[in-house]
């Protein structure tokens, strides 16, 4: 049996959860308010979920760098492999906040979107 102590962040409520693993596989929550509580204590156990926000270069952009995220969770495991990806990753201007700057990442399902505009440098 395996035991740990966790605050839940799927709601305001931050309730204390005590997540349980028994010997023969069963997982129990304890100390949740609502039943996102059980869920989140579930997958924070088994396959710890992550949204994933950085940065990457820009060619030819008013700025050198444009914010990017993942447009869903990724497993916590693969983070520093994308982030990897991410830094060597350069993408062109002009860039429109939500164009995909990588689709499906290591096979996640996960696009990783810009969440800024960075428009081309304007040349006289």
């Amino acid at each position: 049996m395996k035991t740990e102590e966790m605050v839940c962040v799927m709601c305001p409520l931050g309730c204390r959860l005590t997540v349980t693993i028994e010997d023969n596989g069963e997982i129990i929550v304890s100390g949740n308010k609502c039943p996102r509580g059980i869920e989140y204590g579930k997958q924070e156990v088994t396959e710890p979920l992550r949204i994933l926000t950085s940065s990457v270069l820009v060619n030819n952009g008013e700025l050198p760098l444009v914010s990017v995220k993942t447009n869903k969770p990724v497993p916590r495991r693969l983070i520093g492999e994308i982030m990897e990806i991410l830094k060597k990753t350069v993408v062109e201007a002009p860039v429109k906040s939500g164009d995909i700057i990588l689709e499906d990442v290591l096979g996640t399902g996960a696009d990783i979107v810009a969440t800024r505009n960075v428009e081309r440098i304007k040349t006289a």
